[in-house]
């Protein structure tokens, strides 16, 4: 008879036998069985995994985001009941929204104190199910190895997403006999359609009729592991393509068919363009508002061909002519071998007018300013030129995440980590610390050198999960963090001055001596204050082993252009205020 183990120890087997490598987490009361357990797996000659203990359950998730957009993995996250649970919710609809893979696993009270208010005990299954793609309850130890390969089959099949698994204490402690399952097949859930040939000789057709056909490309390319096959397909056909900010490294920087950034802070010709192509393909993303902008008048003159793998967002927000529901890794050769070799060199030329118009008019007074305080762009203009072309880009939310994104140069896929659908602060600092052990793993696996990772974040996000540097500290991590500080809440600084007759109603902020902040955790630290020092500093910076804060004194109201104004056409592109 097989010897019987706890279910905390069933965990870690399960855990295992999925292939996680790095967890992140905070014990509590709850969960204090698993973290039991997971003391003999993470030393001695049991150790399967690196814990890494976060400051704050928030924390725990983003981590758990960044490691997974990196490593191409499931990021994992274990915390403990109650406020511990509720505290990862806003990760949990963070990865919901773009599309991450990563497993929440939380401790919560036994099933038979369930419904009686118990100390910290919360209905995590009904709090989650709307913002992840399943929640599940272990309520007994028989139920772990199923529950929890089920887990990792739905967060990393199809289109990707977040799970939760609520964990009650008794399941933790009961015993069982343990043998690993392999769930790869739910009957209800279809991770990945069959290929429609019909919707694939319609899409070729139209491509091929096509005069000004415009790509517009997704995080859905990245997930799908097919930048090859994009590159196969827009080659072949000539087709100029716009990136999404979640899919600016499916497709690199400095590749002739790349036409910038997609969206309401994006590049000027692209945006234009969308309204005068004659066929629009979207390749793996979602038609978000903030690409489209007003939605009654965006690319009517267009026949639409929308590829991507969840159905639920085909004709959600723009109606489609073709729509190809499958992976990308399989319908984009499909399409490309139907093809014909072609050049749109016209219609690709005329996208060089308006380039120009931007290069004068926005980005090289952001990124080569000849008097005055620094700016935003100028800085991570500077940080791109001396960043290995491999480094992982890693954003917070607000200004510096629209400069960042913007200016920054992407030659490798996975080489971006920004909240993008919930647009979530404090999000920065927690997702560089899980790409750097996403980065890590990979070396280890012998799947690449361990990479770069900077971060870029304004004043207000560094301080939503300020306590993260203290998992800094003890980890050690070599996270390279920008702090663009201008001393306000810039984004919505801009949007009061823009749109609410300047009244800058609570934005502007008092804000601590950050030197002695670094100090107090051991982090190197610079301060830069005229840009005669900064490509010195940033290559400081760059140097330096371990972690790293550059403090940059910005501006106050620099604004982030062009823009188009919420609400407005998708055309109506400011290039100045």
């Amino acid at each position: 008879m097989q010897e019987k183990i706890t279910g905390s120890e069933a965990l870690m087997l399960a855990l295992k036998a999925e292939g996680v490598e790095t967890i992140f987490g905070y014990p509590g009361g709850s969960i204090m069985p698993v973290y039991d357990a997971l003391y003999d797996y993470t030393r001695g000659p049991k150790k399967a995994f690196d814990h890494i203990l976060v400051r704050h359950e928030q924390a725990a998730t983003h981590a758990a985001e960044g490691y997974a957009r990196v490593s191409g993995r499931v990021g994992v996250a274990i915390v403990t009941s109650g406020p511990g649970a509720t505290n990862t919710l806003t990760g949990v609809a963070d990865a919901m929204l773009d599309s991450t893979p990563i497993v929440v696993i939380a401790g919560q009270v036994p099933i038979g104190a369930l419904g009686t208010d118990a100390f910290q005990e919360v209905d995590l299954v009904g709090l989650a199910q709307p913002i992840s793609k399943w929640s599940y309850q272990i309520r007994h130890a028989e139920d772990i190895a199923w529950a929890v390969s089920r887990a990792f089959y739905i967060a990393r099949s199809g289109r990707p997403g977040p799970v939760v698994l609520d964990f009650p204490k008794n399941a933790q402690v009961e015993t069982v006999e343990f043998k690993a399952e392999h769930v790869s097949f739910i009957r209800s859930y279809v991770a990945y359609p069959k290929l429609n040939e019909e919707a694939v000789q319609q899409a070729a057709e139209l491509i091929n009729s096509a005069k000004r056909p415009l790509a517009l490309v997704g995080q859905g390319v990245e997930l799908a592991g097919a930048q090859e096959e994009l590159k196969s397909f827009l080659e072949k056909a000539d087709i100029p393509a716009g990136r999404t900010m979640l899919g600016l490294s499916a497709l690199p920087s400095n590749h002739p068919l790349n036409v910038g950034m997609l969206g309401m802070h994006g590049n000027y010709a692209v945006n234009l363009k969308e309204q005068e192509c004659d066929v629009l393909i979207a390749i793996g993303m979602r038609f978000s508002d903030r690409v489209t902008g007003n939605l009654k008048t965006y690319a009517k003159q267009a026949k639409i061909i929308h590829l991507d793998i969840d159905k639920s967002e085909i004709d959600k927000n723009v109606k489609t002519d073709v729509a190809v529901v499958a992976d990308c890794k399989e319908s984009l050769p499909a399409i490309t071998a139907l093809l014909e070799k072609t050049s749109h060199q016209e219609w690709r030329d005329s996208f060089l007018p308006l380039n120009e118009k931007e290069r004068e008019k926005v980005i090289e007074p952001a990124i080569h300013p000849k008097n005055g305080p620094l700016l935003m762009g100028e800085v991570v203009n500077a940080v791109a030129e001396q960043s290995p072309d491999d480094t992982v880009l890693v954003t917070d939310v607000g200004q510096n995440q629209l400069f960042a994104t913007r200016y920054f140069k992407y030659h490798h896929q996975r080489s971006i980590c920004t909240s993008g659908g919930l647009g979530t602060m404090g999000y920065g600092m927690p997702a560089a610390i899980g790409a750097t052990f996403g980065g890590k793993r990979r070396e280890e696996r012998g799947e690449g050198s361990a990479r770069t990772v900077v971060c870029f974040m304004g004043d207000g996000g560094f301080q939503m999960n300020i306590q993260e540097l203290g998992t800094i500290m003890e980890q050690q991590c070599p996270v390279k963090l920008v702090l663009l500080n201008n001393n306000y809440l810039g984004n919505v600084r801009q949007w009061q001055d823009m749109f609410w007759q300047r009244r800058k109603s609570f934005t502007k902020m008092l804000n601590p001596c950050y030197e002695l902040i670094a100090q107090g955790y051991g982090i190197a630290y610079e301060a830069v204050t005229d840009r005669k020092d900064l490509a010195t500093a940033v290559k400081k910076m760059l140097a330096t082993d371990g972690p790293f804060i550059l403090e940059c004194a910005i501006k106050e109201d620099d604004d982030v252009l062009p823009m188009t104004p919420p609400g407005k056409n998708v055309d109506d592109m400011m290039l100045e205020l």
